[in-house]
């Protein structure tokens, strides 16, 4: 009877910080559309993040969902409904996978815009949870999720069917893409890119879209046909894991107080948009003088060019005087 008592207790406690998320991510804006705020609602993030790594002091400890420390549990739960990212996976004291802040992904998810009938690619599995999110919106059939590590997506796929949810769900390089599935009308992607993998456009109709976190932003990408792709980027703010794989590339980092920048320039989220968007292709003094030149300007009013000849970055105009290559940090 206690063991009973107890469970009703935790699940009524699961149901009750589910709920208070929904509430909070509707409150905040980020959840207009009222099918992305159903989806949020159907689909509970604890059954997708059944453990999770949080930092302490030089460590870092694992908090789950069966731990049998009722205090450490109820950390978990906490932790689980709290709008911030969460490292699902670590290797060698490093971060390879993590659930992403669930209002940045209700942020995404309403930027791709999907219609009815769209099919999607999801590059970086990850936990599942985003996939889970998809196929309430669209129906399992229209979703297919991709990540290169096997644990990951063995582990994504046991959770979405614990919900009842079987989209595709493939082991495999995702800056290939997944040319058995294509045409997709999306391609949402949850890992930081260094360039937009030309496969992509190949396996996209004329029209769809791509979504994808570049530098430290998301670039929402029109697919015009297999050798252009084109578009601006997005105002918020993206931090995540970096894209791994044969083809994946490390992301140039930003510079820093060694070329002389003012400290508050250094730390400015903006301006190191820039510098990292920039690296390779302009010194970071040379970055700095245009930016205030040009009244310090927000993540929207850069994009992205994407062809057979090569990939670049500009600043308001993709014709107009500032165009940088992309890829040559």
């Amino acid at each position: 009877m206690a063991a009973h008592t107890a469970h009703t207790e935790t699940r009524d406690l699961r149901e009750t910080a589910h709920a208070a998320q929904v509430r909070e991510l509707t409150a905040a804006g980020v959840l207009e559309d009222p099918r992305w705020r159903a989806a949020f609602a159907a689909v509970p993030r604890h059954v997708f993040v059944p453990y999770f790594w949080t930092g302490r002091g030089a460590g870092h400890e694992r908090l789950w969902a069966e731990d049998p420390d009722p205090e450490r549990r109820a950390r978990w739960l906490r932790g689980v409904y709290v709008d911030t990212p969460l490292a699902t996976r670590m290797r060698d004291g490093l971060q390879v996978s993590s659930s992403s802040q669930p209002s940045l992904m209700a942020k995404m998810l309403a930027a791709l815009d999907v219609r009815d009938g769209d099919d999607v690619l999801e590059i970086g599995a990850g936990t599942g949870y985003n996939a889970a999110l998809l196929c309430h919106r669209l129906g399992e059939e229209h979703v297919t999720t991709v990540d290169l590590d096997e644990e990951i997506t063995e582990s994504a796929r046991a959770h979405l069917a614990e919900l009842g949810y079987h989209p595709v769900v493939v082991t495999g390089d995702g800056a290939r893409g997944c040319p058995a599935r294509a045409p997709f009308d999306r391609i949402m992607v949850t890992c930081t890119l260094p360039l937009i993998p030309h496969a992509w456009l190949g396996q996209c109709r004329p029209g769809a879209r791509i979504l994808a976190p570049l530098s430290t932003g998301l670039i929402a990408l029109t697919v015009r046909d297999a050798g252009f792709a084109e578009g601006n980027f997005l105002h918020t703010s993206a931090y995540f894991v970096p894209l791994r794989g044969a083809t994946a590339a490390p992301a140039p980092g930003p510079a820093g107080a060694e070329y002389g920048l003012p400290y508050e320039l250094v730390e400015n989220e903006r301006f190191q948009f820039m510098l990292v968007l920039t690296a390779g292709a302009l010194h970071p003094r040379e970055a700095l003088d245009l930016w205030r030149r040009e009244g310090r300007p927000a993540r929207e009013r850069f994009g992205v060019s994407v062809s057979a000849a090569g990939q670049w970055s500009w600043l308001d105009d993709p014709q107009g005087p500032y165009v940088w290559p992309l890829g040559e940090g």
